[in-house]
């Protein structure tokens, strides 16, 4: 087994700085300390430059069937892109099947991710119909690694569960350790002013955010908190997107409910503004993007510690999928956002960001001082790790964890966009920003998978991580 030693770094947890040599023994941390001697090591000299542990998205979705088409990232492409990034772990969402055993759409997504992987991932798993079988399936779920249930309160007919039955899994989940996700939306209100709006003949993509109002996204969310309350469950709402549910997380925990949060770039700096623009559908996800107001909620709840993860929810989808773009030499296209061209409820609902997260939030967080460079570390991977049952093998730099490590530049300056998000698809939404602070060299467990600009990973080096019930609550 080879070592590394990372000489003359600062390393960054979620609670200090320290000046510190890293030394990396096969694919784990050996230690952490000044002046470490380790002869036979190759010496990388990383002074001025600051170690992080890499990072965990805890909500990404890849290879996804939607309208007709498919999110244009798959395990290895998004995974790479990840990668660039300065993440090293993400955790899918593995769909409910339509009929038959979860057992079987865990298999499925199986047999997408583990050959293609190039980053270590974990599954959730989507509860979107319940029956005698799921029900006895969801105990179980920790003997497939998996921990944690996802419910939606909207699409409905489609994803939705009515409030007994997420009951039900909360209850059930919570009996056995296991933590329920929310998606939280009315979707009642939703259908009713879709097929106004729609009858009205009002088709563009502003009507998108138009026909999911933000109160409703507020009520869900505190209606999903009240039936975790009830059933003793610990509940993680996912992308947050409303500063009405900042307000409403912050009563949960003051109330010392097990009710965590998470939000994604996108909501922290677009506006339903933004989908009025002639490229409107480029910002079609949901929930929708809301109003300055809401962003600005956002950033509080960050930087107050309310809410404790970023993720992104990745879901590209091109804007024009009959325009090829090359990536790795080849020519792809992949039917997108294009197919509502003449109708908003058409578009596939997806944007892309799991490249984008760490280094935006860096300089949009940090260089600004919003954000401390230990919260930066906490709401990008450690909260996530402890969250998910991956601590402290993920998510912290210290002896025994897997050697995932980011060396950050956080002087280097950049025009970011398609050219270094290396997703696979046609746009980034933040095209032509000017960044500061960036990852210039990426190792998972110990192997260097990024080195600059150069790619050195490979499709299948990513394991499938095996987590275990009862995670911390934080």
């Amino acid at each position: 087994m080879s070592t590394t030693l990372l000489r003359g770094g600062t390393v960054l947890t979620e609670t200090d700085s320290l000046r510190a040599d890293l030394l990396i023994d096969g694919e784990t941390i050996a230690a952490v300390g000044p002046d470490l001697h380790a002869p036979s090591a190759e010496v990388v000299d990383v002074s001025g430059r600051l170690l992080l542990p890499g990072g965990i998205d805890p909500h990404t979705h890849f290879d996804l069937p939607m309208f007709g088409t498919v999110s244009s990232d798959d395990h290895y492409t998004g995974f790479k892109a990840a990668a660039f990034g300065g993440t090293t772990t993400v955790i899918d969402f593995v769909p409910t099947p339509d009929s038959g055993p979860l057992r079987k759409g865990i298999d499925a997504w199986h047999a997408k991710a583990d050959a293609k992987a190039a980053v270590d991932f974990s599954f959730h798993m989507n509860i979107t119909r319940l029956d005698a079988g799921v029900l006895a399936e969801i105990p179980r779920l920790p003997d497939e690694g998996i921990t944690t249930l996802k419910v939606f309160t909207a699409y409905n007919g489609r994803l939705r569960l009515d409030d007994g039955d997420i009951f039900q899994v909360m209850r059930l989940g919570s009996q056995h350790g296991l933590l329920t996700m929310v998606h939280a939306e009315n979707g009642d209100i939703i259908d009713l002013l879709t097929a106004e709006a729609l009858a009205d003949g009002h088709t563009s993509p502003v009507w998108h955010a138009r026909t999911r109002p933000a109160w409703g996204a507020v009520e869900a969310a505190l209606r999903a908190m009240a039936l975790a309350a009830q059933t003793g469950s610990p509940m993680y709402l996912v992308h947050m997107n409303t500063a009405g549910e900042v307000d409403q997380l912050r009563y949960a925990r003051g109330h010392d409910l097990p009710i965590m949060g998470e939000t994604c770039p996108a909501y922290l700096f677009f506006t339903a503004d933004d989908l009025e623009r002639p490229d409107g559908a480029k910002w079609i996800c949901s929930p929708p993007m809301r109003s300055s107001a809401d962003n600005k909620g956002l950033w509080e709840g960050l930087s107050s510690g309310t809410i404790q993860t970023l993720a992104t929810d990745h879901c590209p989808f091109f804007f024009d999928g009959r325009k090829p773009i090359t990536y790795e030499g080849k020519r792809v296209a992949i039917p997108g956002k294009e197919l509502g061209a003449d109708d908003f409820t058409k578009i596939p609902n997806g944007l892309p960001g799991v490249g984008d997260r760490m280094p935006i939030l860096w300089t949009t967080g940090v260089t600004t001082g919003r954000l401390s460079p230990q919260q930066f570390v906490a709401l990008t991977s450690t909260h996530a790790s402890r969250i998910f049952g991956l601590y402290p093998k993920k998510g912290v730099l210290a002896p025994g964890s897997d050697a995932d490590i980011v060396v950050w530049d956080p002087e280097r300056t950049l025009t970011y966009g398609l050219a270094h998000a290396q997703h696979r698809t046609d746009y980034n939404l933040f095209e032509g920003w000017e960044l500061k602070g960036f990852p210039e060299r990426v190792y998972l467990r110990g192997h260097l998978i990024v080195d600059h600009e150069r790619w050195l990973g490979r499709a299948g080096m990513g394991r499938f991580l095996e987590r275990t019930p009862g995670a911390q609550s934080i």
